[in-house]
């Protein structure tokens, strides 16, 4: 073990667009969206069911969001419980050019 050299790689700060996944920069979101979510229910010691009693929202999409099960949350709905948990989202955003790959070509 010691003799074995070890490579440090640099991530992208996203996790699915290093691993090739598809609609990565809309799964971060979800994924950064879910997180702060999980903050206000942890900082509030708030339970799925006292979270549905608060927000409206139903107990199952909190469990689903716990458990990291993005399936049928969309976007919207995921900044639609933000808000009820008594948040205001600020987005900024930032485009950077894709890195020719060869994949996309430009439409004469």
């Amino acid at each position: 073990m010691k003799d074995r050299k070890l490579s440090l790689i640099r991530g992208s700060g996203n996790i699915y667009r290093d691993f090739g996944i598809e609609d990565a920069d809309a799964r971060q979101l979800k994924a950064l969206l879910a997180a702060e979510i999980i903050k206000a229910l942890d900082k509030r010691d708030l339970s799925v069911r006292k979270a549905q009693a608060l927000t409206g929202i139903d107990a199952g999409d909190f469990s689903r969001i716990r458990n990291a099960d993005f399936r049928r949350m969309t976007i919207e709905r995921l900044m639609t419980i933000v808000n009820r948990l008594g948040s205001r989202i600020e987005v900024r955003i930032r485009l950077r050019p894709v890195p020719a790959t060869g994949h996309f070509e430009a439409t004469p």
